[in-house]
């Protein structure tokens, strides 16, 4: 088959992956703007950068590389304990949110070889994450040298509570254009299929096409008003010296 010809099905049945699209933008563009609870991420940058203690408490390998990001995998667990939590809650009351419901939103991060933590809150507002995920870098830096005996975590960037915060979790914009498209991908497909299961024929071509010899006659599709006699026809059929008349249907 040409592409002429499957450009040729999808014009027979355009009004059809016309609803289909337009159904599936309208159902999408629905749920981005009204049943979709917006998400906000708040980020924090910490670094890991080893300093012994004055009172030599802890005496680290000359503060080396290798061993800063060695605790930073230790970091990670420590900025989730419930010491370092229940000290935030107990601190920030405002937050009104528990360890554990701060604890399943902390996501820490760091990249490989890097003496750098990344330090991410989600909530529903973005003010709110802002202020959680600095009360939680607040406290972990104060906390770190009381756990660990050393001091060595320094707070590089916190988050900005009046920066302009978009949702992570809703594009309004990208979901109506995703749904288009696969809303005309599937669309097509079902014309394709319901041309595929169609056998009959609708044109003089496709029959020549299936069975290679040519039309010498077709009959045309009569409606109910074309076989209907009408008063015309009547009149027309009239014999000679025949008067007119009138019938009454009933």
């Amino acid at each position: 088959m040409e592409l002429k010809q499957y450009m040729k099905i999808i014009r027979k049945k355009i009004g059809l992956v016309a609803v289909i699209v337009l159904i599936a933008c309208a159902a999408a563009a629905v749920k981005s703007f009204f049943f979709t609870t917006p998400i906000y991420q708040a980020h924090a940058r910490l670094l890991v950068n080893q300093t012994a203690l004055p009172d030599g408490q802890f005496s680290p390998s000359v503060g080396t590389l290798q061993t800063n990001i060695m605790m930073i995998n230790s970091y990670k667990v420590i900025i989730k304990s419930e010491t370092i939590l229940s000290q935030v809650t107990q601190r920030y009351p405002e937050l009104n949110i528990t360890p554990a419901q701060l604890a399943g939103r902390i996501s820490v991060s760091s990249a490989e070889n890097s003496q750098v933590m990344d330090l991410l809150i989600r909530d529903q507002s973005y003010v709110r994450a802002a202020q959680m995920v600095n009360a939680v870098s607040t406290v972990f830096k104060e906390q770190i040298p009381l756990i660990m005996k050393v001091d060595n975590v320094t707070v590089l960037d916190k988050a900005n509570e009046a920066a302009a915060a978009y949702p992570i979790n809703n594009n309004p914009i990208f979901v109506i254009l995703v749904s288009f498209v696969a809303a005309l991908m599937l669309a097509i497909g079902l014309v394709f299929l319901i041309e595929y299961l169609d056998d009959t024929f609708k044109m003089e071509s496709e029959v020549e096409a299936v069975l290679g010899i040519p039309v010498i006659a077709s009959v045309p599709k009569m409606t109910k008003e074309d076989v209907r006699p009408s008063r015309k026809r009547v009149l027309n059929n009239q014999g000679v010296g025949e008067g007119q008349h009138a019938t009454i249907n009933q």
